[in-house]
Parts: structure tokens; C-alpha cells; sequence
């Protein structure tokens, strides 16, 4: 199986948003739910938008109009699905991600990984 474009962080928030919300992504709930699992307000609505565009050429994510609706003026709203290929790098990610924490744990120590948890969350 060939490898996968990698993801960055950034890119993981927005991948991991939409697995959540599932037919309720789109952008402004994805900006919502990236902000929710970064602990970051200070997220732009338009960082949301070019990632979402990057990962949809890399086919990660598709996207289609929803019907116009009256809660939005007429105007209908972008949705956007996860598709196989981002949630094998989701994946890809989520295993390399446990990789680093187990060398960081057998560095730094089990103790550490503990308290630096306790002020993570």
C-alpha cells in the first residue's frame, strides 16, 4: 500500500471535525469543532476554508451544496464528508502520533507523561 501524503496538526483538527459531525459538516460547525479540540479561539474562519480546499484536492474529504434553506436566507451550505483515503490518514496519523508518545514516555519517563497530562487537558 503506498504511503500517504502526511497530515499536519492543523490538518488533523479539521479531519477529526468532520468524522465528529458528520452530516453536519460544514464550515462554520467544523471552525466551531476545531476550536472546541484545539482549545483555541483564536482560529480564523478562513484558515478553516484553505484547509478544507487542500484537503479535498488531496482527496481526503468531498464536498457538495446543501438545498437552499430559509434559516440561511435561501442560501445553501457547503457540507463536506470524510472520505477513505483521510480516514486512513487520520489513521496514519493517530499511529504515528502514538509512536512519538511511546519514545517521549521511555525519555522522559511515565511519570512525567502523567503530570504533563494533568496540565494538558
Amino acid at each position: 500500500m503506498p504511503k500517504l501524503d502526511s497530515v499536519g496538526q492543523f490538518e488533523q483538527l479539521v479531519l477529526t471535525a468532520i468524522l465528529s459531525l458528520h452530516e453536519e459538516a460544514y464550515g462554520v460547525s467544523i471552525h466551531s469543532k476545531v476550536q472546541e479540540l484545539s482549545g483555541s479561539k483564536a482560529i480564523s474562519l478562513g484558515a478553516i476554508y484553505v484547509t478544507l480546499d487542500r484537503l479535498e484536492d488531496k482527496g481526503f474529504v468531498t464536498s457538495w451544496l446543501s438545498d437552499p434553506t430559509p434559516e440561511r436566507g435561501g442560501r445553501a451550505k457547503r457540507c463536506y464528508r470524510l472520505e477513505a483515503l483521510g480516514e486512513r490518514a487520520l489513521q496514519e496519523s493517530a499511529a504515528t502520533a502514538k509512536r512519538v508518545w511511546k519514545e517521549v514516555t521511555q525519555v522522559w519517563g511515565k511519570e512525567w507523561v502523567k503530570q504533563w497530562g494533568k496540565h494538558a487537558g
